[in-house]
């Protein structure tokens, strides 16, 4: 059988790094793209060369992995004065490079240009797990290469993070970049001032944003948002589910996972258990729950686990919230949502677009939502070390609390349980702060605390005068991307 030869590896080599000959062609490749609010944060990582590490970036696909790797090339020739022929570039999922090892990519494109292993270049690969063994192969060129940079990508972030856990122990920097926050989307469309401004005008962006908000190309391709099933549901969610994950973990039967993930997407923001869905579903448990693992690893769910009216963790787990990470694969798969609509369906698409914040923060490992046999908390931070309670929060898509302080009977009697010194509660476009009990308790509409996490953040400082993680970098990067975001030109 005829093979990929090296002549034709070096002929594609120079049509995927023009920049060698021109590094004006960044330009015109990137023209048009807006920079995610991560791109600084994401350079600040890469120009760490103190550290010998590769960077790995990971995400779900289509949220801009590609393109932010072109506008890092671009800022290390513009802004770094790396010279362009030294950062090689290569999109491993061109088939290509099917049979080729990872280091043996390296070494043809190293042999060409007479470079020897203390040479000082990047190396930046893109899609990297459509390779075999690259996590064994990656670890190696790490050791062995002393003075080259190198950074990678691909698009199921946890089997990548789990890969690099297994063979890249201190050798292995990861970075998630997430679908488009709030904040980020409203940025995108130039309505930055609309999180301060009138509240129907932001409502009306915040469902926008749950029907098609979460992936760049669709919120500045106004095609993409008139056929976001073929979109969604035919270039990313099938890609992942029936090519990606199956060839990542040997699914045997894929077109299951697909409709298991359906349910899942259809149902997101109510509360599953593993027993009900093997009943359901007719899928075995252990099946379950190895398919929530695929789907974790591919960052299109989340499971958020209960705790009782204690702050405990039932000995036995009997249920848990799966949220979709990204809302509008919902309405792709589905239909659109819209304000008005079955408030049951409304008000869990809400609820899963505040969990597509919340899930990007240092916090979510340490977050719950509470259930005993007369109430419910959406939301509850708990300290990661004594397991104590530390917020709690409520998310409703209605003004019913500026009538009806009953609402927040669950958040008071939880407050006073647990000795909280304030509680918030969001609303739909009211907007207030009293006090039930001794506990202050805030309220904001609920669009308005997505696209400023740091309202709430503020209020939760000023009673309580610490913050669980105030001091962890992860937390500190995240809302530097929402301030970034929110107070940057709409032009970007």
């Amino acid at each position: 059988m005829l093979r990929v030869n090296e002549k034709e590896l070096l002929t594609r080599f120079g049509f995927e790094n023009p920049w060698w000959s021109n590094p004006d062609t960044l330009d015109r490749l990137l023209d048009g793209k807006r920079d995610r609010a991560y791109l600084p944060l994401f350079l600040d990582l890469v120009r760490k060369t103190e550290v010998r590490r590769a960077v790995v970036l990971m995400g779900p696909r289509r949220v801009g992995k590609t393109i932010l790797l072109r506008q890092t090339i671009r800022a290390l020739i513009q802004d770094d004065c790396v010279d362009p022929k030294a950062i090689f570039f290569a999109s491993l999922e061109n088939p290509i490079y099917r049979g080729w090892s990872l280091d043996r990519i390296l070494q043809i494109f190293m042999r060409d240009r007479g470079l020897d292993r203390f040479a000082e270049f990047w190396a930046v690969f893109d899609e990297i797990q459509y390779l075999e063994e690259w996590e064994a192969h990656l670890k190696v060129m790490v050791d062995d290469y002393p003075n080259l940079r190198i950074i990678v990508s691909g698009s199921a972030a946890a089997a990548l993070r789990m890969k690099s856990l297994e063979s890249g122990a201190g050798r292995f920097t990861d970075f998630l970049l997430p679908p488009l926050l709030f904040a980020e989307y409203l940025d995108f469309i130039g309505e930055t001032e609309a999180a301060e401004g009138d509240i129907d005008i932001l409502n009306r962006h915040f469902f926008d944003y749950i029907n098609f908000g979460g992936f760049p190309e669709a919120v500045l391709n106004p095609a993409i948002q008139g056929d976001m099933a073929r979109y969604v549901a035919e270039d990313i969610v099938e890609k992942a589910l029936l090519r990606d994950l199956p060839s990542l973990y040997g699914i045997d039967n894929p077109n299951e996972l697909y409709r298991f993930f359906a349910s899942m997407a259809y149902n997101s923001g109510q509360e599953v258990s593993l027993g009900e869905l093997s009943k359901e579903t007719g899928i075995p448990k252990n099946t379950v729950l190895k398919y929530f693992q695929f789907l974790e690893a591919a960052f299109l769910v989340h499971r958020l686990y209960r705790i009782d009216e204690h702050g405990q963790r039932p000995r036995r787990e009997m249920g848990f919230k799966v949220y979709l990470t990204n809302p509008c694969l919902r309405a792709a798969m589905f239909s659109p949502v819209h304000d008005g609509d079955d408030p049951k369906v409304v008000g869990a698409m809400v609820e899963t677009a505040v969990m597509a914040q919340v899930v990007q923060s240092s916090m979510i490992h340490d977050c719950y939502y509470a259930r005993w046999r007369d109430g419910e908390i959406d939301l509850v931070l708990v300290n990661g070390t004594s397991g104590k309670p530390l917020r709690a929060e409520e998310f409703k898509w209605s003004d019913r609390v500026a009538r009806d302080r009953s609402v927040v009977g669950n958040l008071i009697s939880f407050a006073k349980r647990h000795s909280l010194r304030a509680a918030v509660i969001s609303s739909k476009t009211h907007s207030e702060t009293f006090e039930i009990d001794g506990i202050p308790v805030l309220c904001r509409p609920v669009a308005r605390l997505c696209a400023d996490h740091s309202d709430t953040a503020r209020f939760i400082l000023d009673v309580i005068g610490i913050h669980p993680r105030g001091n962890d970098p992860a937390h500190q990067d995240r809302a530097k991307v929402r301030e970034r975001t929110m107070r940057r030109p709409a032009n970007g």
